[in-house]
């Protein structure tokens, strides 16, 4: 067969059997299609099926169609950062400021705090640390990724759960998003490269005047005009972003933040979101899957995610009933919205990939981190159905 027709084969198996797995079993009330997705790209990976059935993995995978996959990825995720960067609403931050600043700051540092000191535990083994990486920044970089709330997905879940549009659900975006904000710049800095340094110190001192610019631009033209110019604005920007040394990732998430919300049709957005997921993402969910290692042995990976699973859950709990207790929300609104932000797949994914591509931490650890979030995410659903249930009747 040829690559392309390989590429097609492998493109109908990973667009079907989570489709598949999604409608016969009626998993969304606990794994939203997004979940079985990446489940379905683990499964499929060098870890389970390139273990179990070494030779079909290597026919579906070989390394053109990877490559292809790979460029798919890229470009879908990137488009998926951007629309999470759109989605932050500073203005509305703003006007609620003690309320999202506390809130926000709770539910991001205690499960960074606890994150963190589970990665020190594990990092006291070897093989977690990646070959071009320091003790600090797999440490920082792993108590983040427990710290993660994914935006996109958490937009999605919401509406799922119909309260997208209600102040609960509003009060939670903007939560979320400042956390966003703080969550690549601590990448950032994970990423600094001194031997870079001028060119990350150029980034950041031209990027300002390139935002007035495009911002400028943008309140001149309208309708599809800005779409397209946005899409162009996110090449161009990644590309700088990766070229400086911080990843294209932070030039992406940057290229949408710089935008306002109100410019684009909200509903157009939304139905772009969800045809992402639909047609491309799980392409990238894929090529997530496929990067999953056991070179440790599944006992110690999976230690290794339940720790930093725990210290995920009770963090996020525990940051957000604190900030409930001090802002005097009412009974089990801050159980709510602490499982809500429990929401890390995608970004958190995005995130480790990150960090495994720069070497900062091995295969193992990414692995690791995938399951966390797995686990994090399918408990998100049902927790907040069952909390908001309990609102209702109060």
């Amino acid at each position: 067969m040829t690559i392309t027709e390989t590429f097609l084969l492998a493109l109908a198996l990973v667009m079907g059997l989570p489709w598949l797995v999604w409608r016969v079993l009626r998993t969304d009330n606990w794994a939203p299609l997004v979940v079985v997705q990446i489940v379905a790209g683990v499964l499929l990976g060098p870890g389970v099926l390139g273990v179990a059935l070494p030779q079909v993995h290597d026919f579906l995978f070989p390394p053109g169609v990877i490559a292809a996959l790979n460029g798919i990825a890229w470009w879908a995720v990137m488009i998926f950062v951007w629309l999470a960067g759109i989605e932050l609403d500073l203005h509305q931050a703003w006007v609620a400021r003690r309320e999202t600043w506390t809130t926000a700051g709770l539910a991001l540092v205690t499960p960074l705090v606890l994150g963190a000191l589970a990665a020190a535990l594990i990092l006291t083994q070897p093989g977690w640390i990646g070959a071009k990486g320091q003790h600090w920044q797999a440490l920082l970089g792993m108590g983040m990724a427990c710290a993660v709330t994914a935006l996109p997905i958490l937009v999605l879940l919401m509406d799922r759960l119909t309260i997208l549009r209600q102040p609960l659900g509003q009060r939670v975006l903007r939560y979320a998003s400042l956390d966003d904000i703080a969550i690549w710049g601590v990448l950032a800095l994970i990423l600094l490269d001194w031997a870079r340094v001028e060119r990350q110190a150029g980034f950041l001192l031209l990027f300002p005047f390139v935002a007035w610019g495009l911002r400028a631009v943008m309140r001149r033209i309208g309708g599809r005009d800005r779409l397209y110019l946005g899409m162009l604005s996110l090449a161009l920007l990644g590309f700088a972003a990766d070229w400086a040394g911080l990843h294209f990732m932070v030039g992406a998430f940057l290229a949408g933040a710089i935008l306002d919300k109100q410019w684009f049709d909200e509903a157009q957005m939304d139905m772009l979101r969800d045809h992402m997921l639909l047609t491309v993402m799980p392409v990238f969910f894929l090529s997530t899957g496929l990067r999953t290692q056991w070179d440790m042995g599944g006992f110690e990976v999976i230690g290794g995610a339940l720790l930093l699973l725990a210290a995920a859950v009770v963090g996020k709990l525990a940051g957000v009933a604190l900030a409930g207790r001090i802002l005097g929300w009412p009974k089990g609104e801050a159980g709510v919205i602490g499982w809500l932000l429990q929401t890390k797949a995608l970004i958190m994914i995005i995130f480790a990939n990150i960090l495994l591509d720069r070497q900062i931490i091995t295969g193992t650890s990414f692995t690791a981190l995938l399951l966390m979030a797995i686990g994090s995410t399918m408990l998100t659903m049902p927790m907040a159905r069952r909390g908001l249930a309990k609102l209702v009747q109060r």
